[in-house]
């Protein structure tokens, strides 16, 4: 099955395998995520990711800022004032703690001027992946999983990945000398090691509130639309789905996002499309361009002999 626009649906089947699984895929529910971080620590752990947060920003509680080569899953700490809130509906509650104003009174005053939004943000393993398409040694691959993984040993660090990604996710390592693949494109894998084996990913694994969630793509689908219904029948009408639909520009994604404001808000593009979609295309036009080229020069050096 595939969308005439976007790419197949089915992007293992695609890639050739016959013997491939369900899809796979993330689900991360953003508003029960605490920020603590815990599928960072347990990402690099399991995958030898190399430390790169032990300092904080200076302008947010995070200590990492932004997905890439040494940060393969990022949770964004985003205190977002009410009054310049995307959504109309005001703040949401997240069940964290109320702070108290400097002087307050014994009994204390809780601050309603902001909210905190926490989302812990991945590779989105894009059904038209385009770090793949543009990927000239094969290092990207598709998993019969429907996952993107990068094989380390076929990397030739050329970095053709790192623009082409519409998220700015994959990135290549940089450290000093003895830092592991230094110069190598890397991201998530979804734990490949790990799904060969049976088993969930170690961030999933490690989330103490289920925020992400691991399994069949479908059903994380499924479960993601009815957890927007029941966010709306509780009152929260700003929740949204974020990268579900198979017709947008990536083809749907293979991780899906639960969100509680726009996607701007989290950092994320809100209209994402394949840098590599149009190629076909403008491949197409660049063939008639040189044709009619050459067929203007032959008929201007055969008018040129008469």
């Amino acid at each position: 099955m595939s969308d005439q626009r976007h790419g197949p649906v089915d992007p293992a089947s695609a890639a050739g395998w016959t013997d491939n699984q369900p899809r796979k895929g993330f689900f991360t529910d953003t508003s029960i995520c605490i920020g603590c971080k815990a599928c960072e620590v347990a990402c690099k752990e399991w995958n030898g990711v190399p430390e790169d947060g032990l300092n904080l920003l200076g302008s947010s509680y995070d200590n990492t800022g932004a997905l890439g080569a040494s940060t393969w899953r990022h949770v964004a700490f985003i205190e977002q004032p009410a009054n310049t809130a995307v959504s109309s509906a005001g703040p949401v509650s997240l069940g964290m703690p109320s702070s108290v104003l400097p002087g307050a009174g014994s009994d204390g005053e809780s601050r309603t001027d902001f909210r905190w939004l926490m989302s812990s943000d991945v590779c989105k393993h894009c059904t038209s992946a385009a770090c793949l398409d543009v990927c000239p040694t094969g290092s990207l691959f598709r998993t019969e999983f429907g996952t993107v993984v990068v094989q380390e040993d076929i990397c030739n660090g050329c970095g053709y990945c790192v623009p082409a990604c519409p998220f700015g996710v994959i990135d290549r390592r940089i450290g000093e000398q003895g830092t592991k693949n230094v110069g190598i494109a890397q991201k998530c894998t979804l734990c490949y090691d790990r799904l060969g084996a049976g088993q969930t990913p170690a961030c999933a694994q490690a989330c103490p509130t289920e925020s992400i969630q691991y399994g069949d793509l479908d059903e994380l689908r499924d479960r993601a639309h009815g957890r927007v219904e029941q966010l709306h029948a509780a009152g929260v009408p700003q929740a949204r789905l974020y990268l579900d639909d198979p017709a947008d520009g990536i083809g749907g994604g293979g991780a899906l996002f639960l969100l509680l404001d726009e996607p701007e808000v989290y950092g994320l593009p809100p209209d994402p499309v394949a840098t590599t979609r149009d190629l076909p295309q403008m491949w197409k036009n660049a063939g008639m361009a040189a044709l009619g080229l050459l067929a203007a020069a032959a008929a201007a050096f055969a008018g040129g002999r008469r």
